[in-house]
């Protein structure tokens, strides 16, 4: 089996593995604020805004790459895709 070092992607993988991770922290910080600002309307309206634009990233990147996470949390393709790296928790 290939280790991750021995496969390389095409560079829109990496790029929208990174626009999902920049989404990611943006929720994480805005939720952390949200949590001791629950009043905050901005705020949660940024947050909506950006789990939006999550969730079409994420859409857009298991249409075209295969699941980000298992146990039926994102759906497969055919063939399935779990046997090839690199995952994208090991990027």
């Amino acid at each position: 089996m290939a280790t991750v070092k021995d496969v390389k992607c095409d560079e829109t993988y990496y790029k929208m593995l990174q626009q999902l991770q920049e989404a990611d922290f943006v929720l994480v910080e805005l939720n952390l604020y949200l949590d001791t600002h629950p009043q905050d309307a901005q705020a949660l309206q940024q947050y909506n805004h950006f789990a939006q634009i999550r969730e079409q990233l994420a859409r857009e990147f298991t249409a075209r790459f295969g699941p980000l996470q298992h146990f039926g949390r994102d759906l497969s393709r055919f063939p399935f895709a779990w046997p090839e790296p690199p995952w994208p928790w090991q990027v």
